[in-house]
């Protein structure tokens, strides 16, 4: 089931690719407060279907426990900072650069997992994170230096991306579409606002449209399918996944915006790939405990965690509701999702 998840990252990854070499374009048009706020309100348009089709929706406040923290500091560092610092350095460096640099999402995902959120790694993991940095190094060599300004811009916000990754994967009590909604609600809100509070509009219907497309697609789709796949890999292995949209941007600024694929490029890409294959190969095996917990997130019930039954229900359909779990222990290849975030005293 787990490679399921991989495949809903990676695709994850080639939306979210598209969002540099799309935006780009309407740098000209927007403030960076301007089109963060729409690409953010198009993200919250593009899950309205889906929380229509849950028939099911938790306000805020309403939350219990920590989810209610975490889903804050999700829409702050996730929904705020982080566009607001990646436009920023996309108005100073071509599309192809800010799509390498955001490689570091990677970095600082594991390093700030590994030392705050629990989401250990084994051997394989640490060399798969070793692999993408080194991808990414070969990138910025080959393409070189577009602005010392630009780079530390998307390094703060690859850092505010990586806390928003570990406090999405830990939202449990409301599904990935409404984390998703009330991020892109709540930080679309406030970008827009200060934008059209701090320049004039100039932006005629078709770019406007066209922002929400991205949004939509780019963000909307994006985030969820990446909340999907942390729940249950991680997010630091999610995040090795993701990892392949600069290279999907860097493809894509080149049909759309006329720019050249280096070898470089390719080079990086195909080390990418042997990324991929070290985290298909992972086996983090032994005994643990897991203690009573309620919460809600997608699952199936032949997954050795999920013991209450639905009549009629075939055990391989991943389904989501609210459930309980009771103490219990065992012996299992697994990996830090929801289930698993328990400590280790020796490496993995």
């Amino acid at each position: 089931m787990k490679r399921y998840f991989y495949l809903l990252a990676i695709f994850s990854a080639i939306l979210f690719g598209a969002a540099s070499p799309l935006s780009k374009p309407l740098m000209n048009v927007f403030s960076t407060f301007q089109l963060a706020g729409l690409l953010y309100l198009g993200a919250a348009m593009g899950v309205s279907g889906i929380l229509i089709k849950e028939n099911k929706f938790l306000l805020p406040w309403k939350m219990v426990g920590k989810s209610r923290i975490y889903l804050v500091g999700a829409i702050i560092f996730g929904g705020v900072f982080g566009p607001l610092f990646l436009l920023a350095g996309l108005k100073l460096a071509s599309a192809a650069s800010v799509s390498m640099w955001l490689t570091l999402e990677t970095v600082t995902t594991a390093v700030l997992g590994h030392i705050l959120f629990k989401d250990y790694l084994t051997k394989n993991g640490w060399l798969a994170v070793a692999g993408t940095i080194l991808a990414a190094v070969i990138l910025a060599w080959g393409e070189g230096i577009a602005g010392v300004k630009a780079g530390l811009l998307i390094a703060l916000a690859t850092t505010c991306w990586g806390l928003d990754n570990h406090f999405t994967a830990l939202i449990d009590e409301i599904t990935p579409a409404q984390s998703t909604f009330w991020k892109g609600v709540v930080a679309g809100t406030v970008n827009l606002t200060i934008g059209l509070l701090l320049a004039p509009w100039i932006a005629n219907g078709f770019q406007l449209a066209g922002s929400i497309f991205i949004g939509v697609f780019s963000y909307g789709f994006s985030i969820v399918l990446y909340i999907l796949s942390a729940q249950n890999l991680g997010a630091t292995r999610s995040q090795m996944f993701f990892s392949s949209a600069p290279f999907f941007g860097v493809f894509l600024a080149a049909i759309f915006l006329g720019e050249k694929i280096t070898f470089a490029q390719l080079a990086g890409a195909f080390l990418l790939v042997l990324v991929f294959l070290l985290l298909f190969k992972e086996n983090h095996n032994h005994n643990h405990i897991h203690s009573d917990l309620q919460h809600e997130h997608v699952h199936s019930h032949d997954d050795g965690h999920h013991f209450h039954h639905h009549t009629g229900l075939p055990l391989k359909i991943r389904h989501t509701h609210f459930h309980e779990h009771k103490t219990f222990h065992h012996n299992h290849p697994h990996l830090p999702d929801l289930h698993h975030r328990h400590t280790h005293t020796e490496p993995g």
